[in-house]
C-alpha cells in the first residue's frame, strides 16, 4: 500500500527494532485524521488490502476479548488496550 510506504519513508529513522516505535507513529498519525480521511484511504486500497486490514483488526479484537475472558494468558493487555477502541 502506498500510504504505508510513504509513512515508512518519512519515519524510517525513528523506527527502531521496537514494535512500540511503530505503534507510536501510527497513533500520532491517526490522532490527526478524521473519518473522511480514513474512508478516502480505504477507497484507494486494493480489495486484498482492505481484506487484510479488516482481518488483522478482527484477529486483534478477538485476541483482546479472549484475554478479557482469561483464555489468553500471554497476551499483553496493557500495551494493547490504548491502541484499540
Amino acid at each position: 500500500m502506498r500510504f504505508v510506504e510513504d509513512i515508512y519513508s518519512l519515519y524510517r529513522d525513528q523506527l527502531g527494532e521496537d514494535e512500540d516505535n511503530a505503534i507510536s507513529v501510527v497513533i500520532s498519525i491517526l490522532e490527526d485524521q478524521y473519518r473522511n480521511d480514513m474512508m478516502k484511504l480505504i477507497k484507494e486500497m486494493e480489495d486484498d488490502e482492505v481484506i487484510q486490514m479488516v482481518g488483522m483488526y478482527l484477529v486483534e479484537m478477538l485476541k483482546m476479548k479472549m484475554a478479557q475472558d482469561g483464555k489468553l494468558r500471554d497476551w499483553d493487555d496493557s500495551s494493547n488496550s490504548a491502541r484499540y477502541h
